[in-house]
């Protein structure tokens, strides 16, 4: 069964860190570019951060420019996003998707939702104090 699971976020305080894990199962992340999306309430889904299949390229939403690091570990079949300095305004659902495509894209781009085949099943991060 192909599944991601996302694991780490919870409650923190301004300032403070998570690390995000998307493990997958059912299939192999080697051949898949990751995306991290994030939904707050009432908001549109937005993409956060992404990293290639291939040359390990990266792309970052100007909001977390800085902030947040994505990193792969095909080994463990897993993806993180290590999430530094958070702000109340990053209080979201986090999502991880999978999907055949590259992203980022040439231009460095972020593909949109719509272009990923799997997704986990989200997990809270809330910033506050």
């Amino acid at each position: 069964q192909v599944q991601l699971v996302e694991s780490g976020g919870g409650l923190v305080q301004p300032g403070g860190s998570l690390r995000l894990s998307c493990a997958a199962s059912g299939f192999t992340l080697d051949y898949y570019a990751i995306g991290w999306f994030r939904q707050a309430p009432g908001k549109e889904r937005e993409g956060v951060s992404c990293i290639s299949s291939s040359d390990g390229s990266t792309y970052y939403a100007d909001s977390v420019k800085g902030r947040f690091t994505i990193s792969r570990d095909n080994a463990k079949n897993t993806v993180y996003l290590q999430m530094n300095s958070l702000k109340p305004e990053d209080t979201a659902v986090y999502y991880c998707a999978a999907g055949m495509i590259k992203s980022p894209a040439p231009g460095g781009t972020m593909a949109g939702p719509s272009s990923y085949d799997y997704w986990g099943q989200g997990t809270q991060v809330t910033v506050s104090s």
